[in-house]
């Protein structure tokens, strides 16, 4: 289990040969789960690629491995959510409970790797809350329903 934040940047590599496909920029959410990772490629006019989870080979503490570049597929938005980019995303957004207990701001996720499936999140009440106590940490396996600006925990 980690965070995304641990993920951000990494590598993606081609086991057999090294060579390097890009860096993760963000994770793709899709009905409570990770399907994958949004990948920035190397070179000028390349765009943006999608790594579904499934793919991934193994998450390895400095780099992503894959089998074949040709696992990376060009990213089509349709009724995906990113974390940290775009107009709908996830990061940011406030995180009420069923009962509409504002818990924070979502910050982060956390996940299981190999599955994509999100056993929390990271909360925050703002900067000064951050540095005096630190974030919060949500445990939840609950699906989310995401509206305009906010998240709620559904059972």
């Amino acid at each position: 289990m980690r965070t995304f934040s641990t993920i951000e940047g990494f590598p993606v590599l081609v086991k057999s040969t090294g060579q390097e496909c890009g860096h993760i920029t963000d994770l793709v959410y899709k009905n409570g789960k990770i399907i994958g990772l949004l990948i920035d490629p190397k070179g000028l006019l390349a765009r943006q690629r999608f790594l579904a989870v499934s793919d991934v080979d193994s998450f390895g503490p400095d780099a992503i491995m894959i089998e074949s570049a040709e696992q990376l597929k060009p990213f089509e938005k349709t009724d995906s959510l990113l974390l940290k980019h775009g107009k709908e995303r996830l990061q940011g957004i406030a995180l009420l409970t069923n009962e509409g207990e504002k818990l924070g701001l979502m910050e982060d996720v956390y996940f299981h790797e190999e599955v994509g499936t999100i056993v929390g999140y990271e909360v925050t009440d703002g900067l000064i809350a951050d540095l005096m106590e630190g974030r919060k940490v949500v445990k939840s396996d609950k699906q989310l329903t995401i509206t305009k600006g906010r998240a709620i925990m559904t059972e």
